[in-house]
């Protein structure tokens, strides 16, 4: 057995023309363009990367996009008092914070000042509470564009097994509360699981997002199963993801590759949710296919 292939670069490039055809059609009803304010702190290379890409993405989407880049000493008083100026702009309509934070500011503090209904990363409580109990909310974009990837595989997920390897409030845990309001059966796993490889061998669904290079192994997998991978991990230069990829990719039915497979998915789901963030606030109604 050859496994499919799972582009995730090819279905982040549909959803983001998805998603900038209808930001075009909410600046012409709303008299303003959808906008995402970014705030990067410190001069962290990846970071850096990463906030240009996700600025570049934002305004090929015909939305705005608002940077703000600020020193790597700058006091937690002054990021406070950003956040709460973004909070109250009515061009923003959502709002990031690259993480990680230097050192001396309170990470936790700060992505609670953010307003829920501007928290289009989904890392407010408010919003992993929404998810929780079943009401509507922003959810982490790379789960989101993982249960995205499973559903366009696989169809209906309703009684499928799955696992999640992995428990991060950023990955782990809101992929396992989607899983289970699409009706799986979901096992929430992590590296101290015991007899983790028996686990696996039962499950549909195999997410991996333990943050540890190679470590789902093929032979763990049941035949056929759908894999998808979170991991990037950087490995004699080359990134690689958690799952072993040759020995998974010959008993798998589908896998996603890394690169190539989750990472596109997140920044797409990023200018997702910003335009739902758009609509609530602009109080427009929004087609429920994007």
């Amino acid at each position: 057995m050859s496994a499919q292939i799972i582009d995730g670069k090819a279905f982040a490039a549909q959803l983001r023309a998805r998603v900038g055809e209808r930001a075009a059609a909410f600046a012409a009803a709303a008299g303003r363009p959808a906008g995402l304010a970014v705030v990067l702190v410190g001069d962290d290379p990846a970071s850096s990367v990463y906030v240009k890409s996700k600025g570049k993405a934002t305004v090929a989407a015909n939305m705005a996009s608002f940077e703000h880049r600020l020193p790597a000493d700058t006091a937690q008083a002054d990021l406070a008092a950003l956040i709460d100026r973004l909070n109250a702009d009515p061009a923003v309509d959502g709002i990031l914070v690259q993480l990680p934070l230097p050192a001396h500011l309170d990470e936790a503090a700060l992505l609670l000042r953010i307003d829920p209904d501007k928290d289009v990363d989904g890392f407010h409580p408010v919003n992993a509470g929404r998810l929780a109990t079943g009401l509507d909310g922003f959810v982490p974009c790379t789960p989101l564009g993982c249960l995205m990837l499973l559903r366009d595989q696989l169809g209906d997920l309703s009684g499928k097994d799955a696992i999640v390897i992995g428990r991060s409030n950023i990955v782990g845990k809101p992929m396992a509360a989607l899983l289970t309001r699409d009706s799986c059966t979901v096992t929430l796993a992590h590296s101290r699981t015991r007899d983790l490889a028996q686990h696996v061998a039962r499950a549909d669904i195999v997410v991996a997002a333990v943050g540890r290079a190679g470590f789902v192994r093929g032979e763990w997998l049941k035949p056929g199963a759908c894999v998808i991978d979170v991991g990037i991990n950087r490995v004699d230069g080359a990134l690689t993801g958690d799952v072993e990829f040759d020995s998974a990719a010959s008993v798998a039915g589908a896998i996603t590759p890394v690169p190539g497979g989750v990472g596109p998915m997140t920044i797409a789901c990023l200018l997702r949710n910003t335009l739902v963030a758009a609509h609530r606030n602009a109080q427009l109604p929004l087609d429920s296919d994007i």
